[in-house]
């Protein structure tokens, strides 16, 4: 495809929440929670029109059932007027990017001009769920007439089917988690353990050196509800050395996998939006 004659489409801003490790500071929120911030933040920082906005997109992973469309639900919410489209998209670790480049697309296409893209992710409340036959016996429960039948639900199960089920953040058809892909990539490209370990270790400390700098100013102070604890920034950045980093055993492709606990990324809740457009309008509108 030739895209010379396609406009130029250009990131304005972005901002997004502290990102916090899963069953730390966001355990009382979901997904939406976070989404809401990250949109008002961004809305507050930029002085956009949301009523200018032609399109809200978020990437997200693991969905709440109850705000399936979390990018709609968090945009009505953040002051976002119910004539502005909403959309989310999921596609593993990348859905937010998959949000940003569906938003570029929709501006070179000339379906949009100002697109807000992002991702939300609370992995502190992935949805909990039951086997099959149990879910099967949900369902015959809006048959019953009075409360006597739901001696019913109970028949034919046994004790074990009843515990809950956890979902695994994995491929569908595979079976397959990330952290055992990209065991697959580093024996496909010939990435060592070593050199993951040196990489990681680099991000690591590079993120500290940020923070302390106050270098990360994308970050938007976030205080959710019900404790209203201020936070301003991540805790997910870790403390260590090679030494450390090399006694760590492969947690997914045992023996012999590269990626260990020390050189994955941790679990993390957060939230983030940015702001494209297409370059003549942001130009018009005094962005820089």
């Amino acid at each position: 495809m030739n895209n010379s004659n396609l406009p130029p489409v250009v990131l304005v801003d972005g901002v997004r929440t502290p990102f916090r490790r899963s069953g730390t500071d966001y355990m009382d929120a979901v997904s939406y929670d976070l989404a809401r911030s990250a949109l008002k933040a961004l809305l507050s920082r930029t002085g956009v029109d949301p009523a200018n906005v032609d399109r809200v997109i978020m990437g997200t992973v693991a969905q709440n059932v109850s705000t399936s469309n979390v990018a709609r639900d968090a945009a009505l919410a953040a002051g976002f007027p119910n004539t502005v489209a909403a959309h989310t998209v999921t596609q593993a670790c990348i859905s937010a990017n998959q949000a940003i480049t569906s938003g570029i697309e929709a501006i070179q296409t000339g379906n949009a001009d100002i697109v807000i893209a992002g991702g939300t992710e609370v992995l502190s409340d992935v949805p909990i769920g039951f086997k099959k036959e149990v879910r099967k016996k949900f369902f015959e429960t809006r048959k019953y007439k009075s409360p006597l039948d739901y001696r019913k639900f109970l028949q034919g199960l046994k004790p074990k089917d009843l515990a809950p089920v956890a979902p695994a953040i994995a491929e569908f058809s595979t079976g397959e988690s990330m952290g055992q892909s990209a065991d697959k990539l580093a024996a496909m490209f010939g990435v060592s353990r070593e050199q993951s370990d040196e990489y990681a270790l680099r991000s690591q400390q590079n993120a500290a050196k940020a923070t302390a700098d106050g270098k990360l100013t994308d970050i938007a102070p976030t205080a959710l509800a019900p404790k209203f604890k201020l936070l301003d920034e991540d805790n997910t950045i870790r403390e260590s050395n090679m030494e450390k980093m090399a006694s760590l055993k492969p947690v997914f492709s045992k023996p012999f996998g590269t990626v260990t606990a020390g050189n994955a990324s941790p679990l993390t809740d957060g939230a983030s939006a940015t702001l494209i457009m297409r370059e003549d309008v942001a130009l018009a509108n005094g962005y820089t």
